[in-house]
């Protein structure tokens, strides 16, 4: 959730003239993240919860890349895209960590 409010707090630097475009889809990237963690969490099933853990984790790459491009056309500094990438580092490793503990316990045999 952190993550989703400091895109927010950048994207409100942005031009107006980008408010369709790399201002919405980097929203709608950080958004997804939570949001997909929180249905495959309830679809109560260990499957649909990975299924929907590999969607957050593409979302998370997406958001990257929105944030990288936002530095190149010079919409964030440098300074600025510095703690929102570095969430979405922290956020990757803490996914790939679940992920991980998941599949380790999907696939072990059952006591």
């Amino acid at each position: 959730m952190e993550l989703v409010e400091e895109c927010y707090r950048l994207t409100s630097q942005f031009p107006k003239t980008e408010m369709y475009g790399l201002t919405s889809q980097l929203q709608r990237a950080a958004v997804s993240v939570p949001a997909n963690i929180a249905e495959g969490h309830g679809r109560k099933s260990t499957g649909a919860f990975l299924h929907h853990l590999s969607i957050s984790y593409g979302s998370l790459s997406e958001l990257e890349t929105h944030i990288e491009i936002a530095q190149r056309l010079k919409y964030a500094t440098p300074e600025g895209g510095q703690k929102p990438l570095a969430l979405v580092e922290e956020t990757r490793r803490m996914l790939a960590g679940l992920i991980r503990s998941l599949e380790s316990r999907q696939s072990s045999p059952e006591s």
